[in-house]
């Protein structure tokens, strides 16, 4: 028979050992963040990023709190209306000169769990194809020095584009290959919200795509090239490159829609049309709503348009268009073997002040930061930079078609990873 002493003993000891536990989860320590950026001010990438690992996210109807201190930052330049000293002060993390102290937080060797790049905005210079030349790559050689110096890797989160110079995009893919740690990139569009909820299926096996954007050359057609790549990558027999591309700009674009067809030096219709019915910001003409827009009025809209087509190593055709005037939001459409209707999606942003497409983002930058693998290939985005850099090239050339045969990036999709709930 068991004694009242006993039984109060037992559950006094139980009572200690689950406060034990509460007690070591609770004082389980959160992973140490150091943040770089070229500059911090309100609606800057660092804003949009950084700080989602301040204040949280929300997540699913409910407010998601990483379990990550920012605990160091190194910021590149200070405009008027910095916040970066204000929230040093707020989050109590240090502001470092160096990238190395960021990185050691002012002991002698690494002291962070992850790092955050962020190479966006800022008075850089440009190059002779308008390439805003941001020191994405500088910064990714300076946290590499210290790991090489510490013995100790961490993951690391690029940005946007991984350099506007494609050679040091691929030394940054093949050097965290080469060190063993990982390496994610990009932006918001492959993982914000889309309208309606539709992936491209895996082993699909579609024969052109489109994306419709809006934006600047060297920036925005980024983001959409972005947009077709996430799509692109799932095709059956996955990613194997791309063999070719050409950009045009001005009068010249219209005089390729009238083609009719991507043999004849323009694009599918049925893609342009699709991409126009799912886009939620189409120009109106004064009094009108929602009225479809005829040719003439897109030309008179449209003051400077931008088409690059794109030529992958399959067969696979893609034209990204920049349309500023007719539309303010990012579609896609392809066409897909065997299926008599485009697939079509808007890839949708919400609005300022909230921007909750960014922390779609970090939410996968959280993901590697915690887990230690990426949930989507980098080689998205070196590949995308590619894109883009030989795009930026055939402009600058007079908008001659460019091979590219450094262009060969090989890699399979992962699991899909953009926001549906």
């Amino acid at each position: 028979m068991i004694s009242r002493r006993t039984c109060l003993g037992s559950m006094l000891s139980g009572f200690v050992s689950s406060f034990n536990i509460v007690a070591q989860g609770a004082s389980k320590p959160k992973k140490k963040l150091a943040i770089l950026t070229t500059e911090w001010r309100f609606r800057s990438h660092a804003w949009h990023m950084g700080e989602r690992f301040l204040g949280g996210y929300p997540v699913k109807g409910r407010w998601h709190y990483p379990d990550i201190d920012v605990v160091s930052a190194f910021v590149d330049q200070f405009p008027k209306g910095d916040l970066s000293k204000e929230r040093a002060r707020e989050s109590n993390f240090k502001i470092y000169s160096t990238i190395a102290e960021t990185l050691r937080c002012g002991t002698d060797k690494l002291a962070v769990d992850a790092v955050l790049i962020i190479g966006e905005h800022g008075d850089y210079p440009d190059n002779e194809l308008g390439q805003r030349k941001y020191p994405r790559y500088e910064f990714f050689k300076q946290v590499v020095e210290v790991f090489n110096k510490d013995g100790i890797t961490t993951p690391v989160f690029n940005d946007k584009h991984l350099s506007w110079n494609w050679d040091w995009a691929k030394e940054m893919v093949d050097t965290s290959r080469k060190m063993k740690f990982p390496l994610l990139a990009g932006s918001s569009l492959p993982v914000t919200w889309r309208m309606p909820a539709v992936e491209m299926p895996q082993n699909a096996q579609p024969e052109e795509m489109m994306c419709l954007a809006m934006g600047g050359i060297d920036s925005y057609d980024f983001h959409a090239l972005e947009v077709i790549q996430c799509m692109a990558e799932r095709r059956k027999g996955g990613e194997t490159g791309v063999a070719a591309v050409q950009a045009i700009r001005g009068e010249e674009v219209w005089e390729r829609m009238s083609k009719g067809s991507w043999e004849k030096g323009g694009w599918n219709p049925r893609l342009f049309d699709a991409c126009l019915n799912r886009s939620q910001t189409l120009a109106q003409a004064p009094t009108y709503s929602h009225r479809k827009p005829t040719t003439k009025q897109m030309s008179e809209w449209v003051k400077s348009p931008v088409v690059y087509r794109v030529e992958y190593l399959d067969g696979l055709k893609a034209s990204m268009l920049l349309m500023n005037g007719l539309v303010g939001d990012f579609t896609f459409a392809a066409s897909l073997k065997d299926q008599p209707e485009p697939l079509s999606t808007l890839f949708y942003l919400p609005p300022n002040p909230n921007v909750s497409y960014s922390a779609a983002l970090m939410s996968n930058a959280e993901e590697m930061f915690m887990t230690g693998k990426a949930p989507y290939p980098v080689e998205r985005t070196l590949l995308t930079s590619g894109i883009l850099a030989a795009c930026l090239g055939s402009l600058g050339s007079g908008q001659k078609r460019l091979e590219t045969p450094h262009l060969k990036v090989v890699y399979q999709a992962g699991k899909s990873t953009f926001w549906r709930d």
